[in-house]
């Protein structure tokens, strides 16, 4: 039985698919939503150190992509935003270790380095290592 659901969210079309489609989903089995933005501050670093200030701006936009995602959430759904920095793809496994989720819903493709942290490659590898389904939206 799937409890908690996991949505990886970068604020992409495709993302927010993946939202709805949670959505439904959490309708049907009565599942926990957990919304997850990972700043992807290690590829924006490369041979630099973040200023305060730029790590502030990342994770305003994250919290701006999770307040999205969770107005997206009727009432009756109970749901919970996380915003992490680091590698998307380890702290996704990560999390779905921590929340015991029984299933990953994702956009197949995300927003790029700058716009976003989600890559097609990070879903291949999410459903390539996940312990649980992985639902890939596009």
């Amino acid at each position: 039985m799937v409890k908690n659901i996991l949505i990886p969210v970068d604020g992409s079309d495709g993302s927010d698919k993946a939202v709805a489609q949670a959505v439904e989903l959490a309708k049907i089995y009565e599942a926990k939503l957990n919304f997850l933005y990972v700043a992807n501050i290690n590829q924006l670093a490369i041979n630099a150190a973040l200023s305060h200030a730029i790590l502030d701006a990342v994770k305003k936009a994250g919290q701006t992509i999770l307040t999205r995602a969770e107005n997206m959430v009727p009432s009756e759904i109970e749901s919970e935003n996380f915003l992490e920095t680091g590698a998307p793809a380890a702290v996704i496994l990560e999390f779905e270790e921590k929340l015991n989720a029984g299933l990953i819903v994702m956009g197949s493709r995300g927003l790029g380095l700058v716009k976003g942290v989600l890559l097609g490659s990070v879903s291949q590898y999410i459903t390539e290592r996940a312990k649980c389904p992985v639902l890939v939206v596009k």
